[in-house]
């Protein structure tokens, strides 16, 4: 009954930008409420499925609080995936469960993986994102020049290197930076580059230590693909590797800088960096953006 109460919340607020797709129930059929049988999608652990080929953004659990193994199970499956999650709880539950509360025309809902960056957070800092991207693009025009032509005359190819990565909500983006190697892979599989790579140009050693070449990303944050501090891109090749963290990086924006780049860099290993970009999510706030920056 609550998850109907729910899906007729939703049903109402197409306006806002809502759909309802329908429920996932391991009772049988008999055992719900008789309006919701044509609305059934399968049993709950289809549910990272259905998220995957019906494009889900989001998902209520309406699951009693005396279900908490089921919950918990439920929650492991959704770790992997791009859709927030909310919690919708009885009354008597709303007191001892840890989450952003939230009413939506009368509904009262638990946010447990909720991106930070809805709502006013969410429009404060695409705005300033688009302010700031655009004025550094007008000062350093002249420099993005310089470069470009610099990676052009000194060895064969484009100017731009371009590559898939994932950004908000899993999709997929087109990064740009300026290229700093004699090969461009943008496959399933590709090798990272090391100290004394022999790919890399004279230039492009250059301009990776100094970070120039990702200047570039600033057309991607005015586009609305990336943010100036968010976790890193992660590429298409290295999603698998991320595992249960990679909520953290697929709800909000990625990066062109952030908590990582500034701890150290490439003196960080990799689960350190990993584990930085998650603190970052967990923990985000204007002052920490700003000193970041």
């Amino acid at each position: 009954p609550l998850g109907h109460k729910v899906a007729q919340m939703l049903k109402g607020r197409k306006a806002f930008g809502h759909d309802f797709v329908g429920y996932l129930e391991d009772r049988e059929p008999h055992r719900c409420p008789e309006a919701t049988h044509r609305h059934l999608l399968g049993r709950l652990d289809d549910l990272p499925r259905l998220i995957t080929e019906r494009g889900i953004k989001d998902v209520y659990v309406t699951l009693p609080l005396s279900q908490q193994p089921r919950i918990l199970r439920l929650m492991g499956q959704l770790q992997d995936s791009a859709a927030t999650v909310y919690f919708v709880p009885d009354v008597f539950g709303v007191n001892i469960i840890q989450g952003r509360m939230h009413n939506m025309d009368g509904v009262p809902v638990v946010g447990l993986l909720e991106s930070p960056f809805i709502g006013v957070n969410g429009l404060v800092k695409r705005t300033s994102d688009f302010i700031l991207a655009a004025l550094i693009l007008l000062l350093i025009a002249p420099l993005l020049a310089v470069i470009a032509i610099g990676v052009k005359a000194t060895s064969p190819g484009p100017a731009i290197f371009k590559q898939r990565r994932h950004g908000l909500d899993g999709e997929e983006i087109t990064v740009y930076k300026f290229r700093s190697m004699t090969t461009m892979d943008n496959g399933p599989v590709m090798q990272q580059a090391r100290k004394n790579d022999p790919r890399i140009t004279p230039i492009g050693n250059f301009l990776r230590r100094t970070s120039l070449d990702e200047l570039p990303q600033l057309f991607n944050v005015l586009r609305g693909e990336m943010s100036l501090v968010g976790p890193r891109p992660i590429t298409v090749a290295e999603l698998p590797r991320y595992g249960r963290v990679r909520w953290h990086y697929l709800s909000v924006r990625p990066g062109m800088t952030g908590l990582w780049q500034v701890s150290g860099r490439n003196d960080v290993s990799y689960d350190e960096r990993v584990e930085l970009d998650r603190r970052y999510v967990e923990s985000d706030s204007l002052r920490m953006r700003l000193t970041i920056l």
